[in-house]
């Protein structure tokens, strides 16, 4: 089947490529709506001058298809609300120094930190003038003080601050995170500076977030365990707050994350349970067009109460689509309806594009609808009940080879054991979903037996206990896979062309398999001989001081770490995926680095430095000594004046001004992040 036949999908991959133009490339909002509608007026004129000929017409489709790209710039900039006058952005200064009367409205609950609570939030007023916009704000954690609900409205006198960066190279970029949910800056207030306002207005969010606070409320009687009613929030609500590391991980490490956000498999089979609930409903007149609408009401009922993250939204539609060909006997193809949610999602959702679980859903479904029947081929028991496991296979399988190079690209992780997570879970999956809906109808009705809800939560807890079981086998667990986004390039034309050649097997497709071969070499060497050679990294750890010196495609570090933080720390991983490069602890953190011509002083607590017929090219504090930074820089006159995470801020603070009055450039790392030298 040649996909590119549908012009649906031509349409649809045409305002991709419209969003990721209008994400990367700055194009103001009047320009876009001018090229937008030059564009829809030229498409009139064109068809009208085709007299219902267009079909035939090739300018026709290239007038639609950039039309259509000029169309996904225009949904990105329409969508950035920094684009119009009233953002609260317009009124900040441009160093954020000021204090500003906030007033907000509470949209959505993170994942707390460690000391923060974190919310993302509307901001509707600055002083006494209206605006617009989102922001992350950072609560400081309070035993006292609950919570923050979903359309809660308070006020508060604060100054924004700017999204930071990674401090150092390899890290997650939250600031790029955040920046394709438009969120541009954040706050940091402590609870009590606060005021609450009064407000009777309710949003679609705020009122999903009172459904789940209810359900989770005639849920407590029943004393589950904070695993289970944390796996029952993801699975049923589309919750993902209250999962522990640890069973996160545990999902993760067993290939089995994607249980936990819902998705296809869990929108399927309720929509199975609601058309078998309102069958009856086709023996009255227009009974099908009414059952139609409501599958499709409650379908996106639960998609709102689920949070509509990219994966249940993209569900929905899709299966939304299918619910009214299925309702209205209207045949449908499946690329036609992937396309047609893509294209749905993406005019209100531009920027799901960019969204991990948007990505591994949809790439999925293609790969289950285009390998799984191929696979399923090779092998047709006749036993029920092995027919079914055989074809859970297949269908576990043909998603995995849609979804690794994305997933090792993002995850830099290949759980080994994945079948049998899946062999396991999903055939279950079914039963926990239907199972999970009439224990919660039921306790909100207060007629939920003590034994079913027992029951349950027995079997989520069979659930954990077979996965965390799964993801202790560390040693089918792949981790720390170097992958770039060239890698997923070539390995995506390697697997689409090996398929080819697999089911036809002719001349034109063992050459594309070969050409693939090349290009997936090519991809290697260019990767091997862009790794950095030589490089000193003052990397950024707060209290702590980390060194890093790459030759050879190899880091050697060394640290003053304490055991925990060991354990814990990941920044040299980071670095050694991104980077494609080896790491070796040394002992610990030498005096003195010779890089070349470039010399390097380390001045640790103890203050020395007077080294003689040694001029160092930079000098890096840690360990806040107590020096007179004057005299070092008479005595040693450097280059440059690095400043680590490990020193105390009121040292750094005196530093940096001392730097700024002799003109010496100064790094502080915990503003502008990792130091690096290349030699």
């Amino acid at each position: 089947m040649k996909l590119l036949n549908f012009t649906i999908i031509k349409l649809t991959i045409c305002l991709i490529l419209g969003i990721v133009l209008g994400y990367f490339i700055d194009v103001s909002l009047p320009i876009t709506i001018t090229v937008s509608s030059f564009f829809v007026l030229l498409l009139f004129i064109t068809l009208v001058l085709g007299k219902k000929q267009f079909s035939k017409n090739i300018w026709f489709g290239l007038i639609s298809f950039f039309g259509m790209i000029s169309i996904g710039v225009l949904t990105v900039n329409l969508h950035n609300q920094k684009n119009f006058s009233n953002h609260y952005a317009s009124y900040l200064s441009e160093d954020l120094n000021e204090f500003h009367n906030i007033t907000f409205r509470v949209r959505e609950v993170l994942k707390p930190g460690n000391y923060y609570d974190k919310y993302i939030i509307d901001v509707f007023k600055i002083g006494d003038k209206q605006a617009s916009g989102k922001s992350l704000i950072n609560i400081e954690k309070d035993s006292v003080l609950n919570s923050l609900n979903v359309d809660d409205v308070y006020m508060v006198r604060t100054d924004f601050k700017n999204l930071i960066h990674p401090l150092n190279p390899g890290q997650f970029d939250y600031k790029n995170y955040l920046k394709k949910k438009y969120v541009y800056h954040q706050l940091f207030v402590q609870p009590n500076l606060l005021l609450k306002q009064n407000t009777t207005k309710t949003t679609l969010f705020g009122l999903a977030n009172s459904i789940r606070a209810h359900i989770n409320t005639k849920l407590k009687p029943y004393n589950y365990k904070p695993d289970e009613l944390a796996i029952i929030n993801a699975l049923l609500l589309g919750q993902r707050q209250d999962i522990s590391e640890d069973v996160y991980s545990s999902y993760t490490n067993a290939g089995a994350i994607h249980i936990l956000a819902v998705s296809g498999l869990h929108v399927g089979i309720i929509l199975l349970i609601l058309s078998f609930i309102l069958k009856p409903l086709e023996g009255f007149k227009h009974g099908k067009l009414v059952k139609t609408i409501l599958l499709v009401l409650l379908l996106w009922s639960f998609a709102i109460i689920a949070g509509l993250s990219a994966s249940v939204t993209r569900a929905v539609t899709m299966f939304s689509v299918v619910a009214i060909g299925m309702n209205l006997n209207r045949p449908t193809n499946i690329y036609n309806t992937l396309a047609i949610s893509i294209l749905i999602i993406l005019l209100i959702k531009p920027l799901f594009i960019f969204d991990v679980g948007f990505q591994l859903s949809y790439l999925a479904v293609f790969s289950i609808v285009t390998i799984d029947p191929l696979l399923y081929k090779l092998w047709q028991p006749k036993n029920w009940l092995l027919d079914k496991y055989w074809h859970t296979l297949t269908i576990t399988i043909a998603a995995q080879f849609g979804i690794i190079p994305i997933s090792l690209y993002y995850f830099h992780q290949f759980p080994g054991l994945f079948f049998l997570s899946n062999l396991v879970i999903i055939p279950l999956l079914g039963l926990v979903l239907g199972l999970g809906i009439i224990v919660i109808t039921l306790a909100i009705l207060n007629l939920l037996p003590h034994i079913l809800a027992s029951t349950f939560g027995y079997i989520i807890g069979v659930m954990n206990k077979f996965v965390a079981w799964v993801s202790q086998q560390e040693a089918f667990l792949f981790q720390d896979i170097p992958f770039n986004i060239l890698y997923v390039v070539a390995f995506y034309i390697l697997i689409i062309s090996v398929f080819k050649w697999i089911f036809r097997k002719n001349y034109t497709n063992l050459i594309y398999v070969l050409v693939a071969i090349c290009f997936m070499q090519s991809v290697y060497i260019y990767t091997e001989y862009s790794s950095p050679e030589k490089q000193f990294i003052v990397f950024h750890k707060s209290r702590f001081s980390l060194i890093g010196h790459v030759n050879s495609s190899k880091i050697k570090y060394a640290n003053n770490f304490d055991s925990t933080t060991s354990a814990t720390n990941n920044i040299i991983r980071d670095y050694t995926i991104k980077k494609h490069v080896k790491s070796e602890l040394q002992n610990s953190i030498a005096p003195v680095y010779v890089l070349n011509d470039k010399n390097v002083l380390i001045v640790d607590s103890l203050g020395v430095y007077n080294i003689k017929t040694f001029n160092p090219d930079y000098v890096v504090l840690r360990q806040s000594p107590k020096l007179n930074l004057n005299r070092l820089i008479d005595s040693l006159q450097p280059r440059q004046i690095i400043a680590d995470g490990s020193n105390y801020k009121s040292y750094i603070e005196r530093w940096a001004l001392i730097c700024k009055e002799r003109k010496l450039p100064f790094h502080q790392t915990s503003k502008k992040g990792a130091y690096i030298i290349n030699y």
